[in-house]
């Protein structure tokens, strides 16, 4: 683990030195990007599956990409993104766009390197991309306050666990349990705890919450970030006024 991680800071300062000697700006050197959008593979680990690459490329040009194709580092083909399978993503101010993903099975003997998307386009030009995985897991998140299964306990003001070793950056999911509905998905925290708004929840309400936990948050080398998990849900009723 140790020269991982040395690994990836030497890394990490190569490609920030070649940015400030060439006065190019970052964005162009980042090895995620090319001239059709944004690619990023994390390893995850959520409840009741085994881990697995959460795999995506965001494009604001999705209507000139004909196909996109992911591939190990040692060029051995890992899968393709399906163009009628995105999220949308409407920004104010900025173009649409759209984040094409798929959860693939990690392959026995996958290992640490750059893995790579090819997307070609509708005029045949191949645009390539990559991203530094280091093949480790990340923890669940547990010790959630209130655990699951509270019944009737008074309005918290905020929401807490333990602390995840590994984990720099939490994202906290609620849910009305009764409507299953989503009513919060928190910015990224970088506290094991969420301070609840006041009206956010209400008297005799009935909830679940969960946890995303990710090691870092935007790296030139490993993207958006590289592992990430998901608590289990934790259900719980808060008493009448």
């Amino acid at each position: 683990m140790f020269v991982r991680s040395l690994f990836l800071l030497i890394l990490l300062s190569q490609l920030t030195l070649t940015n400030a000697e060439s006065d190019i700006p970052i964005i162009q050197k980042d090895p995620h990007r090319n001239e059709m959008g944004f690619f990023d593979v994390h390893v995850c680990n959520w409840p009741d599956r085994p881990v697995f690459f959460k795999t995506l490329f965001s494009s604001t040009k999705y209507n000139d990409i004909q196909s996109m194709e992911i591939f190990h580092p040692d060029g051995k083909r890992l899968g393709d993104l399906d163009l009628r399978h995105y999220m949308k993503i409407d920004r104010k101010g900025k173009p649409y766009k759209r984040v094409f993903m798929k959860d693939i099975p990690v392959p026995e003997g996958s290992r640490d390197g750059w893995y790579t998307i090819t997307v070609t386009s509708k005029t045949g030009k191949k645009y390539t991309a990559k991203d530094y995985v280091v093949m480790t897991r990340l923890p669940r998140p547990t010790g959630m306050n209130p655990p699951d299964g509270a019944e009737d306990v008074p309005m918290p003001k905020e929401l807490t666990w333990d602390p995840l070793p590994g984990a720099k950056h939490y994202q906290v999911y609620i849910r009305d349990a009764f409507e299953n509905k989503m009513i919060l998905s928190s910015k990224l925290l970088n506290e094991p705890r969420l301070e609840i708004k006041p009206g956010l929840l209400e008297p005799g309400g009935f909830y679940s919450w969960s946890i995303h936990s990710r090691d870092v948050n935007e790296n030139v080398v490993l993207g958006d970030f590289n592992i990430g998990s998901l608590s289990e849900k934790s259900i719980f009723s808060i008493a009448d006024e």
